[in-house]
């Protein structure tokens, strides 16, 4: 089974929301909302359609509306991966 970890989804978010790398998040961040964190619903779509494709994994399309933080989303990729694996 492929790992996806936070480091791999905040590598992500910042692909596709256009931030510089340098960019950092520090502290604990898994459970603050991502619009705290800076990243819109559009960003949150743009890195899910990433990861299906990427990692072939098919996730629910309400996964962008529902997953409000670094550790939902993380629990329906890795739950996404399970099911392919």
């Amino acid at each position: 089974m492929t790992e996806f970890t936070l480091k791999t989804l905040i590598e992500l978010l910042r692909e596709c929301a256009g931030e510089d790398e340098g960019v950092e998040l520090d502290g604990e961040i898994l459970d603050v909302p991502f619009d705290e964190l800076g990243y819109d619903s559009l960003a949150l779509f743009n890195t899910v359609a990433r990861i299906e494709r990427d990692y072939r994994v098919s996730l629910p399309d309400e996964v962008v509306t529902e997953a409000r933080t670094p550790r939902e989303l993380l629990a329906e990729i890795a739950a996404g991966l399970a099911a392919v694996s």
